[in-house]
């Protein structure tokens, strides 16, 4: 029921939201005769506030069209690899008309970043990708939103995020892969390639996982804590609903994106009220550069997807309340999740300082976890003053985290070649 109040809600404030977003156009044209007026300005923006807190954010597009790879701007091409009925891979192909340019791209190593399904759309990784392009060939998942994905397609749980990571693994190549999770897939990610190294498959050349809860009880942030101090049955009585019968996944179960998106800005109410004031006050200042730069963050930042509701109770239930993968008791599709079953793949983890998401040492575990892989072949990074998006995303992410990155991929970017030595050698 909860679902269809707020679909009559949003269909109200549409119309005041389109009609708000006409007069701050309005006022705003050049050549009006009125601009100069006094209050006109202050009429303006209060318009283009109201519109921009009451309009409907649809998913951005990438947008990347453009980047730099060995210092030259070179033409890039979204394109589908593979589609599933909840996700696409999508890769993102270089272009360029210079030879010496496309032999240096040919050799660069071949990435897949896998995104988090946890509300925000994998846009949200866009400035992950844009850098990465400079020196990889990178793929990245594409989650879709559950409202969005027919009934008769199913539903979707962890255990299937686990296997489409595997497929996709398959299906770009492991012997010559690297791959890159940022936050919740840290976890899937884990046990897709433990699963696949336990059956004798390939595994990635290097696993990079960054600010993931692989052990959530290692410094519990209020995320971990909401999870845990409230039974599963609070979370579907509460957060779960069905998706209304204008959408093709009409019937579905789903946590549904508004829901998630009230719980991001109830995490610190404040800090947004003042940002959406300041937008104010530079509208008001003729301020355009730190207005688009609000209007950009937030039309990430409010574009939200619903989650498949078996997928974000087993998440709440198997990572966080049970701590499943840490405690080696997690089955998917019957077979145990080991990852001390991981040899041949190099494993690096980054953690910020200041993450209030998955808290310091979380990530860390994975290292305690797969203890068959080389000393010498794991590193560690805690990134000083990052916060969560910090780590993937922003200055920092480019000018600290994304040379670590690189380099470290480029170390391990060949095929593993054991020393012979046995499980429980020293290293």
């Amino acid at each position: 029921m909860l679902y269809q109040i707020h679909e009559w809600q949003r269909s109200l404030l549409g119309p005041l939201s389109y009609f708000a977003e006409a007069n701050a156009r309005m006022l705003n044209a050049r050549g009006n005769p009125f601009a100069a007026w006094p209050g006109v300005q202050r009429l303006s923006a209060a318009n283009e506030l109201v519109y921009r807190l009451g309009k409907n954010y649809e998913k951005p597009a990438f947008g990347i069209h453009v980047a730099e790879a060995h210092g030259q701007e070179i033409a890039v091409i979204e394109r589908v690899a593979l589609a599933k009925p909840f996700c696409q891979l999508k890769r993102f192909k270089r272009f360029s008309d210079d030879p010496a340019t496309i032999e240096k791209m040919k050799k660069d190593p071949v990435v897949l970043v896998v995104a988090p399904l946890s509300g925000h759309h994998a846009t949200l990784l866009r400035d992950t990708v844009r850098t990465l392009l400079r020196d990889h060939k990178v793929y990245i998942t594409d989650w879709i939103d559950a409202r969005m994905v027919p009934a008769a397609d199913g539903t979707f749980s962890l255990d299937d995020y686990v296997a489409y990571v595997e497929d996709f693994i398959r299906h770009i190549g492991a012997e010559s892969l690297h791959v890159i999770s940022v936050c919740q897939p840290t976890v899937p990610v884990l046990a897709a390639v433990s699963l696949m190294a336990a059956r004798g498959e390939a595994t990635p050349r290097s696993l990079t996982m960054m600010g993931g809860p692989i052990d959530p009880r290692r410094s519990p942030t209020s995320v971990d804590n909401l999870a845990t101090t409230r039974p599963l049955a609070w979370f579907k009585g509460n957060v779960i609903h069905t998706v209304p019968p204008k959408y093709p996944g009409h019937g579905r179960e789903v946590y549904p994106g508004f829901l998630q998106h009230a719980g991001f800005i109830t995490m610190n109410p404040g800090r947004h009220m003042s940002s959406h004031w300041d937008f104010y006050q530079d509208l008001l200042r003729g301020d355009q550069e730190d207005a688009e730069a609000h209007r950009k963050f937030y039309d990430e930042y409010n574009a939200v997807l619903d989650m498949p509701a078996r997928f974000y109770l087993d998440t709440i239930e198997k990572v966080f309340q049970q701590a499943l993968l840490p405690r080696g008791l997690w089955d998917v599709a019957g077979e145990r999740v080991e990852p001390v079953a991981i040899r041949h793949s190099a494993l690096l983890t980054i953690e910020g300082e200041l993450d209030d998401i998955s808290g310091l040492g979380q990530t860390e575990a994975a290292h305690d976890l797969c203890s068959s892989i080389p000393a010498k072949r794991r590193a560690h990074r805690v990134i000083e003053g990052a916060g969560h998006y910090g780590i993937f995303s922003g200055r920092r992410w480019r000018e600290t985290v994304y040379p670590q990155v690189r380099d470290f991929i480029r170390q391990f970017d060949q095929p593993f070649k054991p020393t012979g030595r046995r499980r429980g050698d020293a290293e």
